[in-house]
């Protein structure tokens, strides 16, 4: 899609997002069973239903904007989620694993923020509230879940420390 406006660029955001959240809901259980520690495996899992909800917001952004939510890969998320695989197949000592899945997961929220972030700012200019409002939920929830994921991995990473 060639890029004219604002709202074409919101949109392309908007799939992008909607692309990203889905690969999420698929990576996210395989996150959680890899992992040894239960604070991680629970926030993976709590995640996952969060992600869940984010792809339903979205949904609701479309057809509240009266676009489609497909339309494009998000090949960056892609990307980073076969990072977090990859560190997955290659197995090693549990304590370390949660430590590099930690890192990985971080590396997604942080995407995700910087997405979110940037869409609602573009809905804002737009003078599309609901879409920002509803935009700035889902960044909130990202940015907690980012917040959560370092608190853990301040314990998980003393532990692989010493394994």
């Amino acid at each position: 899609m060639k890029l004219e406006t604002m709202k074409d660029l919101l949109l392309d955001e908007l799939q992008d997002l909607y692309s990203a959240e889905t690969q999420i809901t698929k990576a996210l259980p395989k996150m959680a069973k890899t992992s040894s520690n239960p604070e991680l495996k629970q926030a993976f899992e709590s995640h996952l239903k969060e992600t869940e909800g984010h792809v339903q917001r979205l949904e609701k952004i479309f057809k509240q904007m009266n676009e489609k939510s497909k339309g494009k890969t998000c090949e960056g998320m892609k990307g980073l989620l076969k990072e977090g695989e990859e560190r997955i197949k290659e197995g090693g000592e549990r304590e370390v694993v949660d430590a590099g899945l930690i890192s990985a997961a971080q590396r997604v929220e942080h995407y995700e923020i910087a997405a979110y972030g940037s869409a609602r700012t573009f809905a804002q200019m737009l003078n599309e509230s609901e879409v920002a409002n509803l935009l700035e939920q889902t960044l909130e929830e990202e940015k907690s879940a980012d917040q959560k994921l370092t608190r853990i991995s301040q314990t998980v990473n003393r532990m692989a420390e010493v394994a």
